[in-house]
């Protein structure tokens, strides 16, 4: 199973302000549901809380808080990273929907990043983890302009981890 994440953020890495995005791309929403429709996603409770505390439809939602009596009403719980992946067994590719918190936690066990560039230096209160060329390389960057349905130009720019690359080819 690859273990992916799945975020958007700014040319200076704000991913959110106020647990909220800072901003509205219409393509970004289709490529995110295309990608993780049917499989597995994860997030923080925090970003669960923010989406309306519902799963999201056709895709098995897991919930990672530590707090016991916290309830998620059609998602699963799981108290780790560890734990929602292995929670996601079976599945090809698990996504991690965040917050920067999960996107630092998680990136030694991620396998792909998808990454939404927004071309902008925006206020926010969240961030996305470093992307450490040494350990990612860029397999596909689509750029595309803002217009009506989307605020500002953005690029669709996918990661594949490094080592994995090099364990295929072995």
């Amino acid at each position: 199973m690859i273990v992916s994440i799945l975020a958007a953020a700014a040319e200076n890495g704000v991913i959110g302000r106020e647990n909220r995005l800072p901003w509205h791309l219409r393509t970004d929403l289709v490529r995110f549901r295309k990608l993780t429709m049917g499989h597995h996603v994860f997030m923080g409770r925090k970003t669960f809380d923010s989406i309306g505390k519902k799963p999201l439809a056709g895709r098995p939602t897991i919930v990672i808080t530590r707090q016991s009596s916290y309830l998620a009403p059609g998602a699963i719980l799981a108290r780790s990273i560890e734990e929602a992946i292995a929670l996601s067994a079976g599945d090809s590719e698990v996504f991690n929907l965040g917050g920067a918190d999960i996107f630092a936690q998680s990136m030694p066990q991620a396998g792909r990043i998808y990454l939404t560039r927004v071309h902008g230096m925006i206020d926010g209160d969240a961030r996305f983890p470093f992307i450490d060329p040494r350990q990612w390389r860029l397999v596909c960057s689509e750029a595309h302009p803002a217009d009506e349905k989307n605020d500002y130009p953005f690029t669709f720019e996918d990661y594949e981890r490094i080592e994995l690359e090099r364990e295929a080819r072995a």
